[in-house]
């Protein structure tokens, strides 16, 4: 064998185990409950019942559910079509830690004073079963729009 075949040999090696290695990483991220943890399975009617009754609709809109309107008539949609997916972590940080991440486009009345969200902390008032299935009524709420993949034809 000649010193040149032996080092493609060599390479091609290494190479296949990264790409096997890389793959497998690829792959184990599809999964978007992968992420940060799981909760058990919710009840998505339980879910919504919960979001009835902590009043979320004071604040939140959701397609076929009434709006009351609270004290600051703040009225931030939920659900619909979106281009990602909230994963499963998303949701459940929102709701236990809503100052965490304040989505953009969000109005300065919108916020407090120190740019924090002005949701009620209902972590004492929920019981984690609610809380688990709130997150899977909103989940459930998203629909996933893909970007329009129409393009003009180059002539």
């Amino acid at each position: 064998m000649s010193g040149k075949y032996k080092t493609w040999c060599t390479t091609s090696k290494y190479l296949l185990a990264f790409i096997i290695i890389c793959g497998g990483l690829l792959i184990s991220s599809c999964d978007d409950q992968a992420r940060g943890f799981a909760l058990p399975a919710g009840d998505i009617e339980q879910g919504k019942a919960t979001y009835k009754r902590l009043e979320c609709n004071a604040c939140h809109s959701i397609p076929e559910i009434e709006w009351k309107g609270g004290i600051d008539s703040l009225q931030i949609q939920l659900g619909g079509e979106v281009r990602t997916m909230k994963s499963y972590g998303d949701l459940v940080t929102s709701v236990i830690n809503p100052s965490h991440k304040i989505a953009s486009g969000y109005k300065e009345k919108d916020v407090t004073e120190e740019g924090l969200s002005k949701m009620k902390n209902y972590n004492e008032v929920m019981t984690v079963q609610e809380l688990v299935d709130l997150v899977t009524f909103l989940q459930s709420e998203y629909e996933i729009s893909p970007p329009s993949t129409h393009y003009s034809p180059y002539y």
